[in-house]
């Protein structure tokens, strides 16, 4: 039910610094959700080579620069002696010149998303045991995945959310892709894909295709609760919300455990 390799889960446990972003606990309820624009320093050394650029994407966001080399861009290890030239010369490309300038005019502001968030992942620390709000940031990631999940954090890659009409899609994207690959996808796919890795299907190696299915309608019904409107909307999705209205009683907390 996925389409392609739009997303990447990654399951390993990132040794995240403290950060003044992060809003973790239930006291966190109602305050804003911050995004930290890490795709604006990312630009300024893309296109300019500002070194003071490149420092403090090394020394502020260790995390979130190991992920974008080693595993978005599969560029090499971090400690590489020239992987920041590697990186460099990466986005040297004229079309992925053209895509920095663009994410940076299309997302000047990110109010709306932020509010949108905000109001979703409040809505999740109620009515979710346990959820906690990630660390989340934004990144330049050359048509690579979408979004980025580690322990605590949630990347999004603002180049694939340009809207479906956006020139450059055309040659690498089919319809139906692109339809998915606009703003207002950036929230919903945020929480789907952190209840992802946070409700990992067991046995999923031994489980048939109808089974997995119906887990990741589970999640896109979840979600849509929490954003407050039916982004998804396949057969599995229907078949949960018409189970749901059988079952009025049942819980979000409920429904995840099935």
């Amino acid at each position: 039910m996925l389409k392609n390799l739009k997303y990447i889960l990654f399951a390993f446990v990132l040794l995240c610094a403290a950060c003044d972003w992060a809003l973790k606990d239930n006291s966190t309820i109602g305050k804003t959700v911050e995004v930290v624009r890490y795709d604006r320093l990312e630009s300024r050394y893309l296109t300019t080579g500002d070194f003071s650029a490149l420092q403090e994407m090394n020394t502020e966001y260790p995390v979130e620069t190991k992920m974008l080399i080693e595993n978005v861009l599969n560029l090499g290890a971090v400690y590489e002696p020239d992987i920041n030239s590697k990186l460099l010369n990466y986005y040297q490309d004229t079309i992925l010149q053209k895509l920095i300038a663009d994410v940076e005019e299309q997302y000047s502001n990110m109010d709306d998303i932020k509010q949108e968030m905000t109001k979703a992942f409040a809505k999740a620390q109620k009515e979710v045991k346990g959820f906690t709000i990630p660390t989340i940031y934004t990144q330049i990631g050359a048509f690579d995945q979408s979004i980025i999940v580690g322990d605590q954090l949630i990347g999004i890659s603002l180049d694939k959310y340009l809207g479906s009409n956006y020139p450059l899609y055309q040659k690498y994207y089919n319809a139906n892709q692109r339809s998915t690959m606009a703003r207002k996808y950036i929230t919903p796919d945020c929480i789907f894909f952190y209840l992802m890795s946070l409700y990992p299907m067991k046995n999923i190696e031994d489980s048939s295709q109808y089974a997995k299915d119906m887990h990741t309608a589970r999640l896109m019904y979840i979600t849509n609760r929490l954003v407050g409107r039916k982004t998804f909307n396949t057969n599995g999705v229907k078949a949960i919300e018409k189970y749901m209205k059988q079952h009025d009683k049942l819980t979000i907390n409920e429904l995840l455990k099935q």
